[in-house]
């Protein structure tokens, strides 16, 4: 049979959409839906985009996946590529803030049902955006289970999981001080502050019997003790002795301490357990007050009535002035330092003393750590990230998993007001006016229901008593039951996805896929999400949630920057796709990207792939106008040998390089072996004798499909829908054997 011809030249955006729907319309991205027989299951799960936000290019580096689950789907395995979309927490509130305040209005303005209900409208609204792009990528996911992150469904296991972890003493509500932003209003994790260089001043402050040096002189009503080194000969005979605040003329003792650096400033520290972690360490050795003089909003309280209210660096600047004028100020230096900030709005992190949920990780983490060392689960690259996994494991804290925000699942605790009379609240009243207080007071002007319909937030106190149900209390039998108003951190609802969306314990997908095969994803969240569902899956199920976790590195621009608006390197993929096609972008992605290091990409980048998709393209042009094709290959020729040797290599090459997981090396030899070997010499050569070397042709032009598949699958299954006698859609075609 002649085959048909194909159109000149090549156009992605004639093709592209036009496959993807013939895809779906298969069925064949859901594992029910492909041919049978099918061997053993193959299953990987999509890092979470949030819902509501467009790609950008590190999203592209899904083609990782996609290559594995086409590789495997080929094989004749059972293919599941499970999405889904994050509701992502802090993020997904911080955009909706900033749309707020282009209105002229915030979060405050509102209680916290009517918020809540406000971003969800939001997300809804843009939640199809991002769906609709990793389509447009080629991705073959099975769509029929999208899940998305505050599925009732999902929120129920969560909230059943808390009640486990607290019902096995792991949950606590304890008085820390935490990563705390002013701004967003909320506490972080450790892993979600980022550190800044920052130049600064270290003010040296006379304290009377001794000199101290800080960068935080706003803070010095805070101060409970100045430590020094026992082994610092310069302070052994004050220790014991007095040390006196200026401004307030207080006397605080002076302590040792193993932990003050000798060689910084004064090698004499004031100690501020309430604004500051380490000198919080300090005062629990030592049993010192805790003082606080920043409140969550990031003004001075509880400090001499001439700074109370001031912002914090308005605080600075009249300290600062004031201790110059007493002469307290004995002088300042210039000083370069690492500061935290908050990862979302880039405000420099407080550290300061709040109740919060705390999960006690160490008997999780130890045995995700024993599943790593015993080869439960490959961590590749392994010798890169194995160690920093296995460190950060064996060194890891207690987890604050609770959020001060309103866009998550709430945590399932609820606190009798009758019996919690302390309880801080922020709520609005029936004429719209924000109203704070403790319960106590607020309960003589206002109604239960007019606080509980209008809630924003509560506060209460570390040791207040609660319930897991919402019941009448338990003790007074009182029905005045509010709910906890902080809410779950977004990795403790993702660190249990496989479980969530497979339908533990007993759903078919959990029997079926579960463990995973492999998780893909950037390494930075090898600590913020893939060790979480590690000690989430082995404590619920027993089982590591995947065999493989493969990780990758960010995508940065030619010159080995990071992408950013600002610097207007920015390069967006949806945009890349319409103008050079997937399947161009696929592979610019792919192509020289080694294990572990930055991935380069570039428009140049791109366009050289739109080049070699023109190459394929006419190459198959030139083979599919050769006329009939003989079935039998009758090789004589040592050119028919020669190649037919080499893609039986290229096969061989292939296959062993995607079980490495080296894309990189595969997509490099792919391409020179089509574009080079194949192009360039085997098809030059062939043009003498045209006819002997159709079958020839041909057969290394079907293998050569196949193999490029799983890489660039849209120009590869439009050629394989112009081939003569085909049975099926080049998706399930069986991978090339040799």
């Amino acid at each position: 049979m002649t085959p048909k011809k194909l159109l000149k030249p090549y156009d992605p955006k004639a093709t592209e959409d036009k496959i993807y729907k013939i895809w779906e319309k298969s069925g064949f991205f859901n594992p029910d839906k492909l041919p049978s027989p099918r061997k053993k299951p193959f299953t990987i799960l999509l890092p979470l985009p949030n819902a509501n936000d467009p790609l950008h290019m590190g999203h592209a580096l899904f083609t990782i996946e996609d290559i594995m689950a086409r590789y495997h789907r080929m094989l004749g395995e059972s293919v599941l590529w499970l999405p889904g979309g994050d509701h992502a927490g802090i993020e997904t509130q911080f955009v909706f803030e900033k749309e707020l305040a282009k209105e002229g209005k915030s979060r405050f303005d509102f209680d916290r049902k009517t918020l809540y209900q406000m971003i969800a409208d939001f997300v809804e609204k843009n939640k199809n955006t991002n769906r609709d792009q990793l389509k447009k990528m080629g991705f073959s996911l099975d769509w029929t289970r999208y899940h998305f992150s505050l599925e009732p469904k999902i929120i129920k296991m969560v909230m059943d999981t808390f009640r486990k972890l607290h019902k096995d003493g792991l949950i606590y509500r304890g008085e820390r001080i935490v990563n705390f932003c002013t701004k967003c209003g909320t506490a972080f994790s450790d892993l979600e502050v980022d550190y800044v260089e920052k130049n600064d001043f270290l003010y040296f402050i006379d304290y009377g019997t001794i000199q101290i040096a800080t960068t935080r002189p706003e803070t010095i009503f805070a101060d409970v003790a100045v430590a020094v080194n026992p082994k610092d000969k310069r302070y052994k005979k004050l220790i014991g002795g007095k040390a006196t605040i200026p401004i307030i003329n207080k006397e605080i003792p002076i302590i040792a301490s193993d932990l003050i650096d000798i060689n910084f400033g004064t090698g004499a520290l004031k100690v501020t357990p309430g604004h500051d972690t380490a000198d919080f360490e300090i005062g629990k050795k030592n049993n010192l007050e805790t003082i606080i003089v920043i409140d969550r909003s990031g003004r001075m309280i509880n400090l001499p009535e001439k700074y109370r209210g001031m912002k914090i660096n308005q605080a600075r600047k009249e300290v600062f002035k004031d201790l110059t004028e007493k002469g307290k100020l004995i002088k300042i230096e210039e000083l370069k330092h690492s500061v935290g900030i908050c990862y979302r709005c880039q405000t420099i992190i407080e550290p300061m003393i709040m109740p919060q949920w705390f999960l006690k990780v160490k008997t999780l983490a130890n045995l995700a750590l024993e599943a790593v060392k015993k080869g439960e689960t490959k961590i590749v690259p392994k010798k890169r990230f194995e160690k920093m996994y296995l460190d950060w494991m064996k060194n890891i804290h207690d987890w604050n998993i609770s959020r001060q925000i309103v866009w998550g699942p709430r945590i399932p605790v609820w606190y009798c007001l009758d019996c919690n009379q302390n309880i801080l609240i922020n709520f609005i009243n029936k004429n719209g006016i924000k109203i704070s207080g403790v319960y106590e007071d607020l309960k003589i002007k206002h109604s239960f229901k007019e606080i509980k319909d209008g809630l924003q937030s509560l506060i209460a106190d570390k040791n207040a008593t609660y319930s897991l149900d919402e019941k009448p209390c338990k003790k007074c039998e009182g029905k005045n039951i509010l709910q906890e108003t902080d809410t779950f951190d977004t990795w403790f609802l993702s660190g249990q996805w496989p479980l969530t969306t497979l339908g533990y314990p007993n759903g078919k997908d959990f029997k079926s896929f579960y463990p995973t095969s492999v998780l893909d994803t950037l390494w930075d969240i090898l600590f913020f999400w893939v060790a979480r569902m590690m000690m989430f899956g082995l404590y619920l199920t027993k089982k590591v949630p995947f065999n493989v976790i493969h990780l990758h590195s960010r995508v940065v621009d030619e010159k080995g920057q990071k992408m950013s608006k600002s610097k207007g390197n920015v390069i967006d993929p949806i945009g890349a796709v319409e103008k050079y096609g997937a399947d161009a972008l696929r592979m610019s992605v792919i192509f020289g990207s080694a294990p572990g290091s930055d991935i380069h990409i570039s428009e140049n980048k791109i366009r050289g792939m739109k080049n070699f998709s023109n190459k394929i393209w006419n190459a198959s042009r030139f083979v599919l106008s050769g006329g009939p094709i003989k079935k039998e290959i009758d090789i004589k020729n040592p050119d028919d040998k020669w190649i037919l040797q080499e893609i039986n290599k290229v096969i061989k090459k292939t296959t062993n390089l995607i079980e490495q997981y080296r894309f990189d090396l595969a997509a490099e030899q792919l391409y020179h072996f089509f574009w080079h070997t194949f192009c360039d010499k085997y098809i030059e050569k062939s043009k003498a004798r045209r006819e002997q070397a159709q079958p020839v042709l041909f057969e290394v032009l079907i293998t050569s499909l196949k193999l490029l598949h799983p890489f660039m699958p849209f120009i590869t299954e439009e050629i394989w829908s112009l081939l003569p006698n085909k049975k099926n859609l080049l998706i399930i075609e069986s991978w090339p054997k040799i």
